[in-house]
């Protein structure tokens, strides 16, 4: 596949992120491969983790092929960028075509990534899984990557303040390989993918350098770790209020 966009745009957010002051920390790059499929299972708390994701699989020389909402390919300014990175859209009423896409990627040797939560988490805590990254490795014989990013709801994320402040750190984790198969239970894949980010959600934020300024600033860390974001029930309650808004506000259009 050529890749004419995708580059391009890497070095420009490098650049950004470096005028930015942006800290990164990445550990366990090394266990995204260098070459053949994979599917990287990632973690979703800010609407930057595409590209942290993709910064993740960087020391492997790997493009990350992400599955998104097709709505993005939509927009005037995303969507040209998103075409030309070959990302793949998902209709969520028809997503068999998506599924299919991505498997056939896989089978060439491409990197998929995919946000097993579906929808940011605002709890900054893993949300209930969807079982697709479970089936697609398991499907095309590719190894399933768990990865954890984590800072990034600092800056920008859903319902939250929004920062333009320097020198915020960005730590990304990558987990070793899960090998799934066509035999395996899809379910049980996914809990045990589950298990597995929460434990690299956990010891990524022990190892997370910064500190909430004052009791304004702790929006941004989980409740379980002396945080003021919402549990993960408040959480699950938030979304379904928010969908059912959307929902109303169709239905009235």
């Amino acid at each position: 596949m050529v890749d004419i966009v995708y580059p391009p745009i890497i070095t420009s957010a490098r650049i950004a992120f470096k005028l930015w002051g942006l800290k990164f920390d990445v550990v366990g790059a090394h266990h995204v491969p260098t070459e053949g499929g994979a599917v990287i299972a990632s973690n979703h708390v800010s609407y930057l983790d595409f590209i942290f994701v993709g910064l993740g699989a960087d020391e492997s020389k790997r493009l990350v092929r992400f599955m998104a909402k097709d709505s993005v390919f939509d927009n005037v300014v995303s969507g040209p960028l998103m075409k030309g990175m070959h990302h793949i859209p998902v209709d969520r009423s028809a997503g068999a075509d998506a599924y299919n896409e991505a498997l056939a990627a896989l089978r060439s040797g491409e990197v998929i990534g995919v946000f097993p939560e579906a929808t940011i988490s605002r709890a900054f805590l893993i949300k209930d899984l969807k079982s697709g990254s479970a089936r697609l490795a398991a499907q095309a014989d590719v190894p399933l990557i768990p990865m954890i990013v984590f800072g990034g709801q600092r800056m920008v994320s859903k319902g939250t303040p929004r920062s333009l402040r320097r020198g915020t750190s960005i730590l990304i984790t990558v987990g070793e390989p899960m090998h799934p198969t066509a035999t395996d239970d899809p379910d049980v894949v996914t809990a045990e993918l589950r298990a597995r980010l929460e434990g690299l959600l956990a010891d990524t934020i022990d190892r997370y350098p910064d500190q909430p300024r004052d009791d304004s600033d702790r929006w941004w860390l989980p409740a379980t770790h002396g945080g003021t974001a919402p549990t993960l029930a408040q959480a699950k309650a938030e979304d379904a209020a928010a969908a059912k808004a959307r929902r109303d506000a169709r239905e009235q259009a």
